[in-house]
């Protein structure tokens, strides 16, 4: 049933009923809302919409209400209202129409646009952009200030699939991170979170660590550059880079342990997620003699990487199970939310590399991370900032949300 087929709802004023809309503008404090509305109880009107903003300490109050009945009682609201206002050294405006607002259009979305810093030409070039495609900025509000600016445009009127292309070549230009999610519940009900390890959770790349403890990074380099253009595949380069760790003494695990640093953001992410009762895991190229660490240390729901095979105390140069390669990445992202029963539109993936493309096309919605151009393309959208945590801004969690979090926690 499209918006203008809805039956009426109780209480809702007509489509032409005079409704009037009271405009309040000034210095806040406390009271205003609650001094505004009661000088409109006297007057018997109904409340059909209220918009409030506050910014820099000035406020701007929207009220929508039916206009009152019998005589010249409107007028007498008008004088009212105005002279409350000057009471309190406000500004009031007060416009006479018709019914509730307009029905937003179809093909709404949500537009979350990061920059450091987010410049007026950058806001304005999305703005247009999106004015260009047939879309309505019905109402905009700032999601944080640090580590960097994100503000979210709610949009009707452009479809979410024309409207990520043309934000993401202007993104491009403008040197901003500007993401697009189709509006819905289901985005405030994406409740399982699967993240790379290699460059994604933390900074490293954990098969260049073991390397360079066995005195063969250049060695490891190379195999993962013939890989990359595609002279391999990830199994095959898998096998080669871990032969060439044969005869490296375990005790090594724990030193790379103690070298993986994570990514700014990694600790807030998964806090935030887990204390919002999201489940989060891992799926990695690398080896869980890494990945099993951090499920302890940061108290992750799932992991799975590859084994390294150890024998007499020493790497043997071979890996142990099925390997963990691009398939298998979605694959354990269909197994770990059918075990978090969660539905698979209800699940975000993270990733870099090309070997994360099914995985992040499999999820509900995928997040490209300060990835290759080929994965930026590909994925949902993407997030070109160090800091980890600017997921959950896409998932429309605010800094004060994820601050407020952290204070009150247990």
């Amino acid at each position: 049933m499209s918006a203008s087929q809805n039956p009426p709802v109780a209480g809702a004023p007509g489509e032409n009923s005079p409704t009037l809309l009271v405009k309040i503008f000034g210095k806040d404090r406390p009271g205003i809302t609650a001094g505004l509305f009661d000088t409109l109880a006297a007057y018997s009107v109904d409340v059909i919409d209220i918009e409030q903003v506050v910014t820099r300490g000035r406020i701007v109050l929207c009220a929508l209400v039916t206009a009152p009945t019998g005589g010249d009682t409107e007028g007498e609201l008008r004088a009212t209202v105005h002279a409350w206002a000057e009471s309190h050294k406000l500004q009031a405006e007060i416009i006479s129409g018709r019914g509730d607002n307009r029905p937003r259009a179809a093909g709404r979305s949500h537009v979350t646009v990061l920059g450091q810093p987010l410049t007026a030409e950058s806001t304005s070039a999305v703005a247009a952009r999106i004015t260009a495609l047939g879309g309505n900025i019905d109402r905009i509000f700032r999601l944080a200030k640090y580590p960097v600016t994100a503000v979210e445009f709610e949009v009707s009127g452009a479809e979410p699939e024309p409207l990520r292309t043309a934000l993401a070549t202007e993104a491009a230009a403008l040197g901003i991170d500007v993401a697009v999610v189709a509006s819905g519940l289901h985005r405030r009900a994406q409740r399982l979170v699967v993240m790379d390890v290699d460059s994604t959770l933390i900074q490293d790349e954990v098969i260049e660590l073991f390397a360079a403890h066995a005195g063969c990074e250049d060695k490891v380099a190379e195999v993962t550059e013939a890989a990359m253009r595609g002279e391999l595949d990830f199994e095959q380069s898998l096998h080669a880079r871990v032969a060439l760790l044969a005869g490296l003494d375990a005790s090594v695990v724990d030193k790379v342990r103690a070298e993986v640093r994570l990514t700014p953001g990694a600790r807030t992410l998964i806090r935030t997620l887990k204390r919002l009762g999201y489940q989060v895991g891992v799926v990695s190229g690398g080896f869980t003699q890494v990945t099993d660490d951090l499920q302890e240390r940061l108290g992750l729901d799932f992991a799975s990487a590859n084994t390294l095979e150890v024998a007499e105390g020493k790497l043997t140069g071979r890996v142990v199970g099925e390997v963990v390669d691009r398939a298998g990445k979605a694959r354990l992202l269909r197994r770990f939310a059918a075990e978090a029963g969660v539905p698979l539109a209800q699940t975000v993936a993270i990733g870099d590399g090309a070997n994360d493309l099914d995985m992040l096309n499999a999820a509900g919605l995928g997040v490209a991370f300060n990835a290759k151009p080929v994965v930026r393309e590909a994925a949902h959208t993407a997030v070109n900032v160090p800091f980890l945590d600017t997921v959950l801004y896409l998932l429309g969690i605010t800094r004060e949300e994820v601050e407020a979090a952290h204070t009150h926690a247990d």
